[in-house]
């Protein structure tokens, strides 16, 4: 079932013992370069560094107690691996993540620091998921897709309804797009709680599936051409519906326009987000004349990167 308002507003009494309220930041300098009045709703200070930590609670809150006794397993890239270690553990239950074997370190170890047990595999989708298959037949955990589940939606669905509790009604929304969880679950906030709000979706340029997707009408397949790592995964049957109907647009932007924006945002607010995260920020500031003058949340989804990379990232364009 489609998340409803009800449900969404549930979720997030469910949830908020065992999360951050992340911070809404401005800055009158980014304002200023951009030409409109930005909200940054600051996921990458959520608990596990990612707004993952709101879906995998919410979908693993409403688990029985007999598929709690078996576990839950997912496949990811780290921060929804991280995020269901994490909600396991608070319960007490086994996790089991697959993980491809190029995901970043930094959330590997966070993986492993939740206690959650890794199976590694190639960095393909069908090696996610035969390996996941495999896990699953052997452990009888049930599986908490990183994106394609009604109850993981409904805890990302959250982010937004607190950015809009927060900061009242406003004209655009963005948020990153990879399998679309948090996307439809921003697009589902919006309809709900502020019906004139549009939503649209930043995405990297060299793995931009759903921007193909939303042209064609049909669910493409992803490419792997980017930098945004949390980002390389085709959209769900459970998403895909979603956002076609309640996203106005996704805007496309580039691994430099990425790694601009992420030096931006650590010179003008001090934090450090990933790129996967920076993606929206991108979007509006490659998309400056459709937001001039208009008040524009913009969603930061996470913060976990590698400090090496980081460097890396910065000094490449130094």
């Amino acid at each position: 079932m489609i998340p409803d308002k009800q449900s969404i507003a549930e979720a997030h009494e469910r949830i908020k013992p065992y999360i951050h309220k992340t911070p809404v930041l401005t800055s009158a300098s980014l304002d200023e370069m951009a030409g409109c009045h930005m909200y940054f709703k600051c996921e990458n200070f959520q608990k596990v560094g990612a707004f993952k930590a709101r879906g995998a609670m919410n979908a693993i809150l409403k688990l029985g107690p007999e598929q709690l006794k078996k576990g839950v397993a997912t496949h990811s890239s780290g921060n929804h691996a991280q995020a269901l270690a994490r909600a396991a553990k608070i319960l007490g239950v086994k996790a089991y993540i697959v993980m491809p074997r190029t995901a970043p370190e930094i959330k590997k170890r966070g993986v492993k620091g939740y206690g959650g047990e890794i199976f590694e595999c190639e960095p393909t989708l069908q090696a996610r998921e035969s390996t996941l298959a495999e896990v699953i037949k052997k452990t009888g955990a049930t599986e908490i897709h990183p994106f394609n589940n009604d109850d993981v939606m409904e805890g990302q669905a959250t982010c937004a309804k607190e950015l809009l509790d927060e900061v009242g009604p406003l004209d655009f929304l963005l948020a990153p797009v990879g399998g679309g969880g948090l996307l439809s679950g921003t697009a589902l906030a919006a309809h709900y709680f502020a019906p004139q709000t549009a939503v649209i979706a930043g995405e990297p340029a060299g793995s931009d599936d759903a921007f193909r997707s939303l042209l064609s009408g049909k669910i493409e397949p992803a490419q792997s051409n980017t930098i945004a790592d949390g980002l390389l995964t085709t959209l769900g049957d459970k998403t895909f519906p979603i956002i076609r109907k309640y996203v106005k647009e996704i805007i496309t932007v580039s691994d430099d326009e990425i790694v601009s924006a992420m030096r931006l945002l650590y010179e003008r607010l001090k934090i450090v987000v990933e790129p996967s995260a920076t993606v929206p920020f991108a979007a509006v500031m490659k998309g400056k004349a459709k937001f001039a003058g208009k008040n524009v949340g913009v969603i930061l989804s996470g913060g976990n990167v590698d400090p090496e990379r980081l460097g890396k990232l910065f000094s490449s364009q130094s």
